[in-house]
C-alpha cells in the first residue's frame, strides 16, 4: 500500500473539527447555482465529510494501485504503472487535469488491463512528490514525463489525456515525436485560441473562438486567479476544508454530467488535496504559462463529450492538430474517463490503432 497518502488520526481529527467550527457564510445569492455553489448543497456535504465520510476506505483502495516512483532528471515522479502481462503490449499514458487527479483515470483501468498503462501524478497535484520550486509549466512537465517513461524502459507510446494534461499530451508529442506514436485528446490545449488568427480559420472554427472568449468571461474567473494571484488563493482555499470543497466540487459538478459523483466520490477528490496539501501546488500550470507549437502533426483521436466546458469543432481542431478520428459522444462532461469509462477506453483504443499498436 502506497503511505504517501496516509491520513494518521490527528490530521483525521483536526479536519473533522475544522468543518464542526465552519463558519457558515449566506450571501443574497447562497442557493442561485449560477452565482456559485449552493450553500444549502454545501452545508450538507460538509455535514457529510464531518460525520460519515470515511477517508480510510478510499486512502486504501488508492495505495493499493499499483504505484511506483520513477526518476525524471533532478524530479521523482510518482506513477501508477499498471503492467500488461504481454511484454510486447502497447504502452498508454494517461494525464490528469485540475482540479482532478490520477483519481480521474481509476474506472478505466481494469478496461486497459492489456495495455501497459502508466498514470503520472503530475508535479503539483495529489500524490506526487512535494513541488518545492517555481518554473513547473506544463513544459517543464511534458518533459519530466518524457524522462520518467524512459527510465521506464518505454520508447513509444500512446498519450491520452484532458485539461492540463491534454496540453502536456501535446507539448510531449511535439517535443518528441519520435516516441509519442499517437494521441487522444478530450480537448485541444486553450492557449490555441490565443494565437489563432480567425481570419485564417473555417467559418464555424471562427465562431467558436466567439464562444470560447463568452465562456471565459463568464467561467473562467477561477482562472484568472489562479493564474495571477495564486499565492492569495492558496491561502483561502489550503487553510479552510469549506473554501477548498466549495472551489472544487463547483467544477466537478458543473462540468460533468448529472449525477457523475455519489457524495463520497467527490469528497475523496477533494480530500486528495486536503490530505497531500497541494491545492496551491496545483495553481502552477496556470502561473507558469505554457508555450506550444502551432501545429502538432501526431496522429490524434479526438474525443468530444457534450457536458464538457467548451467542445471544438473539427474544424478548428484540424487547424492544429492531425485529426484522423473526431469522436462525438452522447453523454458524459470534462472528466470523461471516470463519467464514461467505457467510450473513453474505445477511443484510447482507436488512438493505439492510430499509432500502430
Amino acid at each position: 500500500m502506497c503511505t504517501l497518502i496516509h491520513m494518521n488520526h490527528e490530521i483525521r481529527d483536526e479536519i473533522r473539527e475544522r468543518l464542526r467550527r465552519t463558519r457558515l457564510v449566506t450571501t443574497p445569492w447562497s442557493d442561485d447555482e449560477t452565482r456559485g455553489f449552493s450553500g444549502t448543497r454545501l452545508d450538507t456535504l460538509l455535514e457529510h465529510w464531518a460525520n460519515g465520510y470515511d477517508w480510510g476506505v478510499h486512502e486504501r483502495r488508492i495505495g493499493e494501485l499499483p504505484w511506483v516512483t520513477v526518476r525524471a532528471g533532478d524530479t521523482d515522479l510518482r506513477v501508477i504503472h499498471q503492467r500488461s502481462a504481454d511484454p510486447g503490449a502497447p504502452v498508454v499514458v494517461l494525464l490528469h487535469g485540475w482540479p482532478d487527479s490520477v483519481l480521474r483515470y481509476e474506472r478505466v483501468l481494469p478496461l486497459l488491463a492489456d495495455l501497459h498503462v502508466v498514470v503520472p501524478a503530475l508535479p503539483g497535484f495529489p500524490f506526487a512528490a512535494p513541488l518545492t520550486t517555481s518554473g513547473m509549466s506544463a513544459n517543464r512537465i511534458a518533459g519530466i514525463v518524457a524522462d520518467a517513461l524512459d527510465e521506464l524502459g518505454y520508447s513509444r507510446y500512446t498519450v491520452s489525456g484532458g485539461d492540463v494534461g491534454g496540453t502536456v499530451a501535446e507539448l510531449l508529442a511535439a517535443d518528441h515525436p519520435d516516441r509519442v506514436a499517437s494521441l487522444h485528446l478530450t480537448n485541444i490545449a486553450p492557449q490555441h485560441a490565443f494565437t489563432a488568427d480567425p481570419a485564417k480559420l473555417a467559418p464555424d472554427a471562427a465562431a467558436y473562438l466567439g464562444r470560447a472568449a463568452r465562456w471565459f468571461r463568464t467561467e473562467g474567473g477561477y482562472i484568472a486567479e489562479q493564474s495571477t494571484r495564486p499565492n492569495t488563493l492558496a491561502v483561502a482555499l489550503g487553510d479552510s476544508p469549506a473554501g477548498l470543497a466549495a472551489w472544487i466540487v463547483e467544477k466537478l459538478e458543473s462540468w460533468s454530467d448529472d449525477s457523475a459523483f455519489t457524495a463520497d466520490e467527490l469528497l475523496t477528490w477533494v480530500s486528495a488535496y486536503w490530505v497531500t496539501g497541494t491545492i496551491g501546488t496545483s495553481f502552477a500550470t496556470y502561473a507558469e504559462p505554457a508555450v506550444l507549437p502551432d501545429r502538432i502533426d501526431t496522429p490524434t483521436v479526438l474525443s468530444v463529450f457534450p457536458r464538457d466546458t467548451k467542445p471544438e469543432p473539427r474544424s478548428y481542431a484540424e487547424a492544429f492538430l492531425n485529426i484522423r478520428a473526431y469522436v462525438e459522444h452522447r453523454a458524459g462532461g470534462h472528466f470523461a474517463a471516470w463519467e464514461q469509462p467505457g467510450p473513453y477506453a474505445a477511443d484510447v483504443r482507436r488512438a493505439v490503432e492510430l499509432g500502430g499498436g
